[in-house]
């Protein structure tokens, strides 16, 4: 008996260093678990909430970038988002002449870091309500607190609420939002 506990520990620790059996805490996005060993781009791949924003990234070219070891924070806009954006905004943007127009809307939802939650609440909490982040376009987007919940106001004054927050990823960390933010 003791021999056959020992066996089984021992195939226990070899599968748990080959990762098989290992449960990974997951977060369910767009009806699909978004892994923490994958990068951003590989779980947004699965997510069918996020296919316009995949179909974007892919258009413009960002996709190793995303792949990369960042660490990043993507405010990750669903469909829906896109779908509030005026008819034919998005069929335009996907266009290869508006190729910088595209990476300028899609790097101004990528913040440089791997901002949690936590992080930022503790951060608006300390600016009295709000706190300035600078995104990878080099524009200005501020996290707010409003009604206990996190919130993101753009350079056009309009808000986005973060519906899921700290999904994380290998290389940083999704907060998925209801409205695509703009720059000025």
């Amino acid at each position: 008996m003791f021999r056959r506990f020992i066996i089984t520990c021992a195939a226990l620790s070899v599968l748990a260093a080959a990762g098989i059996g290992a449960q990974e805490k997951t977060v369910m996005v767009g009806g699909a678990p978004m892994y923490p060993s994958k990068d951003i781009v590989d779980n947004a791949m699965n997510s069918l909430d996020h296919t316009t924003l995949v179909a974007a990234v892919k258009a413009s070219g960002l996709v190793s970038t995303l792949k990369g070891p960042g660490p990043f924070t993507v405010f990750a806009p669903t469909n829906a988002a896109f779908d509030k954006l005026p008819k034919g905004t998005v069929e335009m943007l996907l266009k290869p002449e508006h190729l910088d127009q595209l990476k300028s809307v899609l790097t101004y939802h990528v913040v440089p870091g791997r901002l949690d939650s936590k992080m930022l609440m503790e951060w608006a909490h300390k600016g009295h309500g709000s706190a300035e982040l600078k995104t990878v376009s080099g524009d200005s987007l501020w996290v707010a607190m409003k009604d206990g919940k996190l919130w993101l106001k753009d350079g056009k004054g309009m808000y986005a609420a973060i519906t899921t927050a700290d999904v994380y990823q290998s290389n940083g960390v999704i907060h998925v939002i209801d409205t695509v933010v703009m720059a000025k």
